[in-house]
C-alpha cells in the first residue's frame, strides 16, 4: 500500500490513528451540526427532501463526493509538502519524532481543555459564493472547508502532518493524509446516502459533542506519549508479530 515499508515507518497504527482524526474531526462540535445543511446545499436540495426522497439524496451524495475530492487534494498536498521537509533535515530525523510528540500533546492539551491556543480557534473560511448544486461548486467547498475550518480541523490535522513530517518520506506522508481523508470524508458520503436512517444519530451525537471532543484530545495526547517515548515503533512491531499476515499490506 503506497509502497509504504510497515516494519520500518511504523504505518500501519499511524494509518489507523489517523483514519481515527479524521473520524472525531467529522464529529466535532463545529463540524457534525453542520453536515446536513452543507450536504443539502452542495446537492442543490433541501435538508427535509434529503428525508424524503432517494433522487434528493443522490444528489446529495454526488455532491458529497466531490466535496471529499476537494478535502482529500488539500491534505493530499499536505502530506506530501510536510514530509518533503521531514526529508530535507533528515539529518535531524532523530528529533522529529519526540518534537512532534510533544507539540501533539500540547494539541491534545488544547481538545481536552487544559488551555487553550488562540490562533487554533480563528477560522480562515474562502468564499466560494452561490454555487448550490453545482459539482464544482462541491468540490471547491472542498477545499475551501480543508483550509479554512480551523477550529476544529487545526489541532488534529496538525497532529498528522506531524506524523507526516517526523517520517520524511513522500509516500508514507501521502498515505498518513489519505486515511485522515477517509476518516473525515466517508462519513460524509454515509450521512448524504443513508440521511433518513442516520439521521437520529447525527442528532445524538451532537449531543455529546463536548465529549467527543475531550477524547479527541486524549487521543491525540496519547499518540504525543508514544511518539516522545519512542514506543511507537514497538506497537508496531508488536502487530507485526502478532498479525504476521499485516506484513503483506507493505
Amino acid at each position: 500500500m503506497f509502497g509504504i515499508d510497515l516494519i520500518d515507518a511504523a504505518f500501519l497504527p499511524a494509518a489507523a490513528i489517523a483514519a481515527l482524526a479524521g473520524l472525531l474531526s467529522f464529529l466535532s462540535p463545529c463540524v457534525l451540526p453542520i453536515v446536513p445543511p452543507y450536504l443539502a446545499y452542495m446537492g442543490g436540495v433541501s435538508v427535509s427532501e434529503m428525508d424524503r426522497d432517494g433522487n434528493a439524496r443522490a444528489k446529495a451524495l454526488l455532491a458529497a463526493a466531490f466535496f471529499v475530492l476537494g478535502l482529500s487534494t488539500v491534505f493530499l498536498l499536505l502530506g506530501v509538502a510536510f514530509s518533503a521537509v521531514g526529508r530535507a533535515l533528515l539529518h535531524y530525523q532523530y528529533l522529529f519524532s519526540p518534537l512532534a510528540g510533544v507539540a501533539i500533546m500540547i494539541m491534545g492539551a488544547h481538545f481536552v481543555g487544559v488551555f487553550r491556543i488562540t490562533f487554533l480557534m480563528r477560522e480562515a473560511r474562502v468564499e466560494t459564493g452561490d454555487r448550490g448544486g453545482a459539482l464544482l461548486g462541491a468540490y471547491v467547498l472542498g477545499l475551501a472547508f480543508a483550509f479554512g475550518w480551523t477550529p476544529c480541523l487545526g489541532p488534529i490535522l496538525a497532529a498528522i502532518l506531524g506524523l507526516a513530517a517526523s517520517g520524511g518520506d513522500l509516500a508514507r506522508g501521502a498515505g498518513l493524509l489519505v486515511f485522515y481523508a477517509l476518516g473525515l470524508g466517508i462519513p460524509f458520503l454515509l450521512v448524504a446516502g443513508f440521511f433518513p436512517q442516520l439521521k437520529g444519530l447525527v442528532q445524538m451525537m451532537k449531543r455529546h459533542g463536548e465529549r467527543i471532543e475531550r477524547i479527541s484530545g486524549l487521543l491525540l495526547w496519547t499518540v504525543g506519549l508514544l511518539m516522545v517515548t519512542g514506543q511507537f515503533s514497538v506497537m508496531s512491531y508488536w502487530l507485526l508479530e502478532t498479525f504476521p499476515g499485516l506484513a503483506s499490506l507493505g
